[in-house]
């Protein structure tokens, strides 16, 4: 079995077990915490439970007024990366191809010089917030491995998938095992790490939006 072969077949197949376990493992955990029930009064003309949720995820992507230079750059360098980490998961048309045998259907990907540039400047975006993490005394003081494991595993799929675009140093197939080694790898990590927030984000801020709206609380 080559390296390649390895990476496609049982690597891939254990990191994709472990990934859907985990999340699975994780939101059961979540729902299963105990909780008071709400009994306030609903405000009136308060929304629907639904209507709130959507408010409060759309509201926290919102720059906030009033920020200094660097919470807005970490703000801005934030959406750059989750972006463009997004193009490149779901609209490279190796990957479609892949979402395509994992799901049965396809849809139209971007120019692969697109992708390619798109690749640079999240990997960039990637380094810049990894900088700004070491150079602050704070964000450094309040970091621990976790964090540093997360980016290094968000980061090694986008270089390494660069380097096989680019058939840079070695032979392709090693740079495409690698990628694909790092993909696992960050798959296998994201339900036990703060990688996770990708899935928490989405139900933390919809709660947050009841919450609120529930209060008469605009946001």
């Amino acid at each position: 079995m080559t390296l390649l072969d390895f990476a496609r077949g049982p690597a891939m197949n254990v990191a994709i077990a472990v990934f859907l376990a985990g999340v699975v493992w994780r939101l059961v955990a979540l729902l299963l915490l105990p909780r008071l029930r709400d009994r306030s009064k609903p405000r009136e003309r308060a929304p629907w439970r639904i209507q709130a949720a959507a408010a409060g995820i759309v509201s926290h992507m919102k720059i906030a007024k009033g920020l200094g230079a660097a919470p807005r750059f970490a703000v801005w360098n934030g959406y750059v990366f989750h972006i463009g980490l997004f193009i490149i998961a779901f609209f490279f048309t190796q990957h479609i191809l892949v979402w395509e045998g994992l799901f049965g259907f396809a849809w139209p990907g971007l120019p692969t010089g697109f992708v390619t540039v798109v690749s640079v400047i999240t990997l960039a975006s990637l380094v810049a917030a990894l900088v700004r993490r070491v150079a602050s005394p704070v964000l450094r003081l309040l970091s621990g491995i976790d964090d540093y494991v997360s980016w290094l595993l968000t980061m090694l799929p986008v270089l390494t998938g660069l380097m096989a675009q680019s058939h840079l140093f070695v032979r392709y197939d090693t740079l495409l095992a690698l990628h694909i080694l790092s993909v696992a790898a960050m798959l296998i990590w994201l339900p036990f790490g703060k990688l996770f927030h990708s899935v928490l984000v989405w139900i933390t801020r919809g709660q947050t939006g009841i919450f609120y709206r529930r209060r008469g609380v605009s946001i």
